[in-house]
């Protein structure tokens, strides 16, 4: 388990030790509360980050391969404590 300043998460993958955990507490809004699983990686050298539903969790391989750069610095974190009732308002 990594303790961040935004909760606890799970790390699942961390290819080419992509988690670093200052760049994850900046990049972090309580819009990914909501989800389960969070997407990290480094594009230009800028994190990003995408949140994956259990019912969506299956199409990260596909996410990485189609929206990542090539070989690029990734990581894979599971929420035990999201909220899936929370709602965000646009």
């Amino acid at each position: 388990m990594i303790e961040s300043m935004h909760g606890e998460f799970e790390l699942i993958k961390n290819y080419r030790e992509a988690f670093v955990m200052d760049d994850f507490n900046k990049r972090y809004v309580d819009f990914f509360d909501i989800y389960p699983y969070l997407v990290g990686d480094y594009s230009a050298g800028i994190l990003r980050l995408k949140g994956f539903s259990d019912d969506n969790y299956h199409l990260i391989p596909d996410y990485v391969v189609e929206s990542c750069s090539p070989n690029c610095a990734y990581y894979i974190l599971k929420n035990p404590n999201y909220d899936k009732n929370k709602k965000f308002e646009e």
